[in-house]
């Protein structure tokens, strides 16, 4: 169904709304650590995040957007209703954990919202199962492999700061952290933003806009890397909160390997197309360099408050999305 205008441009504005509350909501997955241990106050923390959120389609291909645009549910099947719904299904979800100051997954509740809608047009046919797939195994294998990366480091860290005070090892990450804090916010941006890059361009191939070939156009890439800037530069205390103390309490060179840790998975992940959840790779970072001190250091309790809201997300967003294509369809 050709969309009107006006109806084209109201729905590209919805996705860069969730663009937006994505870089809110996930905040603190870039600055949590950087604020917690007091290398910077958290305005500046969010200026510095967000520029580098802004500048990571400099370093990284587009695989990430394509994966979102063609490979959750079949692109042929995608119409505006499917991107409406898929985005009420996330942005719903996204407001009811912020509000709960739950650290859930913006990527998997677009990517829920996305299954929920394409099911409830034409049923279990819509699922690329090869992409739902890989997406599935990076919700168990992000958090795994950010928390193994974070415990070498600490490994790393200890043996390199023996001969040192506790005062120089301090100062030495204080300034560290400023550089793992930008490559975890370029992480970020580099998967995080492609994901509405993806949406954005699917619709506009589903309007024959694209020239009959699946592609991102630089004025998308340029504008979902700016929304999500913007979003990050807006906050998302809550949730920091949350990430940066209740976890567990965390000290500069404890920041420093979460934050590169995080990173180095984001950075795999990207390169590889694969769409992860940036919450569950710095959680997994941050449980990895807690229980690196003593298990006990981390607050097991919240940890699982966390992984209930990975487990629901998916599911949760999929059924408003399903919900929101079916009464839309009703109103047809």
């Amino acid at each position: 169904m050709a969309l009107s205008m006006s109806m084209l441009v109201a729905l590209i504005g919805i996705a860069l709304a969730f663009d937006f509350l994505n870089g809110l909501h996930d905040a603190a997955n870039s600055i949590a650590t950087v604020v917690s241990t007091r290398v910077l106050k958290p305005h500046h923390a969010v200026v510095w995040a967000a520029f580098f959120n802004f500048i990571a389609f400099l370093f990284f291909g587009l695989h990430v957007a394509k994966t979102i645009g063609t490979g959750i549910i079949d692109a042929h099947i995608i119409d505006a209703s499917i991107i409406f719904a898929a985005l009420i299904g996330a942005i719903a979800w996204n407001l009811i954990t912020w509000v709960l100051g739950l650290p859930s997954s913006s990527s998997h509740a677009l990517i829920g919202g996305l299954l929920g809608a394409g099911i409830a047009k034409v049923g279990i046919s819509a699922v690329v199962w090869g992409g739902v797939l890989k997406t599935v195994a990076a919700i168990f294998l992000s958090p795994t492999v950010g928390l193994f990366f974070a415990l070498v480091l600490m490994l790393v860290v200890a043996w390199t700061s023996l001969r040192l005070t506790p005062l120089a090892v301090d100062k030495r990450y204080r300034r560290l952290q400023l550089i793992s804090a930008a490559l975890y916010s370029l992480g970020h941006g580099g998967n995080d933003a492609q994901k509405t890059m993806g949406i954005i361009a699917v619709l506009l191939y589903s309007q024959g806009l694209l020239g009959g070939e699946f592609h991102v156009p630089l004025w998308v890439v340029l504008s979902c890397q700016a929304a999500m800037a913007l979003g990050t530069m807006s906050g998302g205390w809550r949730i920091v909160h949350t990430m940066g103390s209740k976890i567990t309490r965390l000290t500069p060179p404890q920041g420093f390997c979460a934050e590169t840790g995080g990173a180095i998975t984001l950075f795999m992940a990207t390169l590889g197309g694969i769409p992860v959840s940036t919450t569950h790779t710095i959680t997994g970072a941050i449980v990895g360099v807690g229980a690196a001190r003593r298990l006990s250091a981390v607050r097991w309790n919240i940890a699982g408050r966390i992984v209930f809201a990975w487990v629901i997300t998916l599911p949760a967003a999929g059924l408003i999305a399903a919900l929101t294509y079916l009464a839309t369809a009703f109103v047809d």
